[in-house]
């Protein structure tokens, strides 16, 4: 007669992997996710300061913008990024209504900030 041995059974030993492996799976999405929440944030941080940046350009230069659009590309944190800036009148002839989207260069079709904003004629 054989004594019972102490330790895990062959089917135990696989159950335990196979839950650890699940685990382990979805503790590895959970960190992907989070990183590109994180990168997605600071893509989007980066844009907002280059649209603040432009809007502070423009009323730094104190002139007031004549209608129509305007697009350029800036590097903001080792980032390329396009702005495009669209001037546009408004019922009272003294302001321009300008709305200001910012998207990474790769993706233009993806705006990632956008600033409405007034200047105004200072005669």
């Amino acid at each position: 007669m054989r004594t019972k041995t102490q330790g895990f059974t062959l089917v135990e030993v696989l159950v335990a992997l196979a839950v650890l492996g699940i685990t382990l799976a979805a503790a590895a999405k959970l960190v992907m996710g989070s990183t590109d929440t994180l990168i997605t944030y600071r893509s989007r941080t980066l844009a907002s300061w280059v649209a603040s940046n432009q809007v502070n350009q423009m009323l730094a230069m104190r002139a007031y913008p004549e209608t129509g659009s305007t697009s350029g590309k800036i590097t903001q944190g080792g980032e390329n990024f396009v702005y495009t800036m669209n001037i546009s009148p408004t019922p009272n002839y003294s302001f321009r209504r300008i709305e200001l989207s910012v998207a990474l260069a790769e993706r233009p079709e993806h705006i990632l900030a956008q600033q409405v904003f007034y200047a105004a004629r200072v005669d």
